[in-house]
């Protein structure tokens, strides 16, 4: 009696185990209409992530700005270094010596941050109007006027990229808050709203 056996491939019939090409063309044009579909919303998490970023350093910054005073015991200022007041050019907090808001040779820089994403746009309000336009806190950690801390000078930095806009708000005792406005209505509106 003869034993029969077979292999694999003969159970599969004569076809090697390969793919084809037209298999093949099948899976790349899928693969190429989903990463299709998903690239807009890659898109949109990382102009997200681009302006969570400018909004926490900003942060940083202000926070630095704040302690630093405090610690020292007198005023600390965090000035754009944009000579226009652009903030999205980026931003500078130093110890003022010579008291023109601008960081000069000799006076300790503390941070320099540089550009951020050419699409955000960062703007200030502040409850006094000042050119140019700066953040100063004093000893006791409230923001005031660069020339004097006994002046109160609190207000509103606007971080907008497109429709996404968030405000981060700068109390009279120096706290600082994020909020959108769009969601938070009048309570998050700036100084001068």
């Amino acid at each position: 009696m003869a034993k029969f056996t077979y292999t694999h491939a003969a159970r599969l019939g004569s076809r090697p185990g390969g793919r084809t090409l037209v298999e093949t063309m099948v899976v790349l044009a899928l693969l190429a209409l989903v990463l299709g579909q998903s690239a807009p919303a890659f898109h949109a998490v990382l102009r997200r992530q681009q302006m969570l970023v400018a909004v926490n350093d900003m942060l940083a910054a202000l926070r630095l700005t704040r302690s630093h005073a405090m610690a020292r015991g007198g005023r600390v200022l965090l000035v754009p270094l944009d000579d226009a007041g652009a903030w999205q050019h980026g931003w500078v907090v130093f110890v003022d010596r010579n008291g023109n808001r601008s960081p000069d040779a000799g006076e300790l820089v503390l941070l320099r941050h540089a550009a951020v994403g050419s699409d955000l746009n960062i703007r200030g309000v502040f409850s006094s109007a000042a050119v140019p336009v700066y953040l100063a806190y004093n000893a006791a950690g409230r923001p005031c006027s660069a020339s004097n801390s006994l002046i109160a000078r609190w207000g509103t930095l606007t971080v907008q990229q497109g429709e996404n806009v968030r405000n981060i708000k700068i109390n009279m005792l120096g706290r600082v808050r994020v909020c959108d406005p769009v969601q938070e209505g009048a309570s998050c509106a700036s100084v001068s709203e």
